[in-house]
């Protein structure tokens, strides 16, 4: 399976993910798990490989907590590219306050490497609703 040898490859320490052997409630092949403690998001992507039709079927999800009350929680699945973002305000060399990028995470960060190993193995890369 060079698949799977090279999407767990792809853990290295300064990666924002980690692909691992899924458990088997997960109903996968694989996982791959980010959590961004900063904004408060978790991304897990679940790999079903199916080596007869070279194969791998995938499941994005996401946890959103974005405040310390767990009050506005939520859940997605699907592919839906984020972007998260903290600024803070600092003093320009001109004097004036103005607002700066502090924190930058894209969840394609996590998504684009999975895909890309498939598809670089000629396999197709196929979303689902389910596993």
């Amino acid at each position: 399976m060079e698949v799977r040898a090279a999407l767990l490859a792809l853990n290295r320490p300064d990666a924002p993910y980690r692909v691992r052997n899924a458990l088997p409630a997960e109903k996968a092949d694989l996982v791959a798990e980010c959590e961004v403690r900063r904004v408060g998001v978790r991304l897990k992507t679940r790999m079903r490989l199916v080596p007869d039709k070279r194969e791998v079927r995938f499941l994005h999800e996401r946890w959103e907590n974005r405040s310390p009350d767990n009050a506005n929680a939520q859940y997605g699945r699907g592919h839906a590219p984020a972007v998260y973002r903290q600024w803070q305000t600092e003093q320009g060399p001109d004097g004036k306050r103005r607002k700066v990028e502090a924190f930058r995470f894209d969840t394609r960060e996590m998504t684009d490497p999975l895909q890309n190993v498939v598809l670089s193995a000629g396999w197709t890369w196929r979303g689902v609703f389910r596993l």
